[in-house]
């Protein structure tokens, strides 16, 4: 793999706390992603709102409204794991689909490129920058503008089940599925407007859970349990 494009569940960023930050989680992530750019991988990223925010959190506010504050939420988590890369010696960028001031830049593939270029770990913040469209979406949509290779993701369940392994004990996990599979069984991957993008584009993923030991730096060097969706 030369260049990955990461999604991060903000839940599991904010382990056993389910809000907010929990910050050895995320700097156990930022040592793994370090040793991948030494490798001289290329990673963007891409982290989900949810340890704040989410836009159906809210059954007062229009949905264009919480969506914009489910925007911001994925913003300030980039800003803060950004932050916690930088900490422990990595080189960061933020970017968003909007002005943001002076807190990130603005997102274009050629400002994209000039980072990778540099080595730089490459945060793509606030979603599409439009409602309606997680941050599922966002994530396969950087990854196909970036050509990524394969998209990382991780999350708080450490594959892909045919139920829910929380209320199912007999829950089946896959090894490897097709993403027509996903599309098809209603497996919910990543929402249903991502599925048909990964599928079209032809972007494969490899899901695994993020609270394993080194579960990001053994996915990609082929020490893989989670699930591997092809395309």
């Amino acid at each position: 793999m030369k260049r990955v494009l990461l999604k991060l569940s903000g839940e599991a960023l904010a382990g056993d706390k389910k809000t907010g930050f929990d910050e050895p989680t995320v700097t156990e992530v930022a040592k793994q992603v370090k040793q991948l750019v030494e490798d001289g991988i290329q990673v963007g990223i891409v982290i989900g709102g949810g340890n704040f925010w989410r836009g159906r959190t809210s059954e007062t506010i229009e949905r264009t409204k919480a969506d914009q504050i489910g925007m911001l939420a994925t913003v300030m988590n980039c800003i803060y794991v950004s932050e916690i890369f930088r900490s422990v010696g990595m080189m960061t960028q933020v970017l968003t689909p909007f002005e943001c001031g002076n807190f990130s830049k603005l997102y274009s593939k050629d400002r994209a490129e000039k980072y990778f270029s540099k080595k730089m770990v490459v945060f793509f913040a606030g979603g599409t920058g439009h409602p309606y469209f997680s941050t599922d979406t966002a994530t396969v949509l950087r990854a196909v503008e970036i050509e990524a290779d394969v998209i990382l993701l991780a999350k708080a369940i450490d594959g892909v089940y045919d139920s829910d392994p929380k209320s199912n004990p007999d829950a089946k996990k896959y090894t490897e599925i097709s993403i027509d599979e996903v599309v098809a069984k209603k497996l919910a991957v990543v929402d249903l407007t991502a599925s048909i993008m990964c599928m079209e584009q032809k972007m494969p993923m490899m899901v695994f859970g993020l609270n394993e030991e080194n579960s990001i730096v053994n996915t990609v060097k082929g020490k893989f349990t989670g699930t591997k969706v092809t395309v």
